[in-house]
């Protein structure tokens, strides 16, 4: 059956290389890019491993809640359902890690725009669907102040948490539609792979790319992750996995869906 799978950050990496092979299953993949012209070659390049006519691409800045909500309507606009969000798109180092309205540029991509994505196409979504989030072996206690750009992070302390507030908003989520909504589950696609965060931020090649694909393809299709909503899949370890510790306590992650909501409220108006 065919199947309507919407990416972020598609336009290198793991969210490219996932594009690719799901497109080749005759899956209708649609791409999300920030850079216009990057987006367009992409999308050619997916498509010509497609039998579609067409693969559909959109633009949007994810530092930008209000480009984030657009993209939202946009998606919405075109598409009365849809099978799978994969929130790829994801930031490590920046030359500038503080956005205009003075919020850490790891937490407003990693965890503030896929948050707010997912609540806004939830509508689109049945109970057979899912929705990825990319999650990291790298998980650190998320200060609330630091998510609020109170506290300066140094970057590896900046994604980690903002990788562990993904993972908790993920468990929340997960439980508020349970029964009446997707799948929603937490996926570490594998550590130190081979995409271009990996290698500027470490100077290194990093590992296949392959391994994060085929995990994020068989966390998107297969039956083993339909049943799991809430989980955290470690790749490292090819298993479901006990996530950080702070994402099993209730008080925690109700204090950081909290934050997160107060500071879109903020961002939103």
């Amino acid at each position: 059956m065919t199947k309507s799978i919407f990416i972020t950050g598609a336009t290198d990496g793991i969210g490219l290389e996932t594009a690719k092979r799901l497109a080749s299953l005759g899956h209708e993949v649609i791409l999300h890019g920030r850079n216009p012209a990057k987006l367009e070659s992409v999308q050619d390049q997916v498509a010509a491993t497609s039998d579609k006519d067409s693969i559909e691409a959109h633009v949007a800045d994810l530092s930008r809640m209000s480009e984030v909500a657009a993209l939202a309507t946009s998606i919405a606009d075109r598409h009365r359902s849809l099978d799978v969000l994969i929130n790829n798109a994801g930031v490590f180092q920046t030359h500038t890690p503080t956005t205009p309205n003075g919020l850490d540029l790891r937490f407003v991509v990693n965890t503030l725009a896929p948050y707010l994505l997912t609540q806004r196409l939830l509508p689109l979504m049945s109970t057979e669907g899912r929705v990825l989030n990319l999650s990291s072996a790298a998980q650190s206690t998320v200060g609330l102040k630091a998510m609020r750009g109170q506290v300066p992070l140094e970057d590896r302390e900046a994604y980690a948490q903002s990788k562990l507030a993904l993972t908790m908003w993920t468990r929340s989520v997960a439980h508020s539609q349970q029964g009446i909504g997707p799948s929603v589950i937490a996926v570490n696609p594998g550590s130190l792979l081979g995409s271009k965060m990996v290698k500027e931020a470490f100077g290194i090649d990093g590992g296949d790319l392959g391994i994060g694909a085929d995990i994020l393809v068989r966390a998107a299709l297969s039956e083993e992750f339909g049943q799991a909503s809430g989980s955290y899949f470690d790749n490292d370890a090819g298993e479901f996995a006990a996530p950080h510790p702070d994402a099993l306590d209730p008080q925690k992650m109700a204090e950081v869906v909290r934050t997160i909501e107060s500071i879109l409220a903020d961002l939103l108006g």
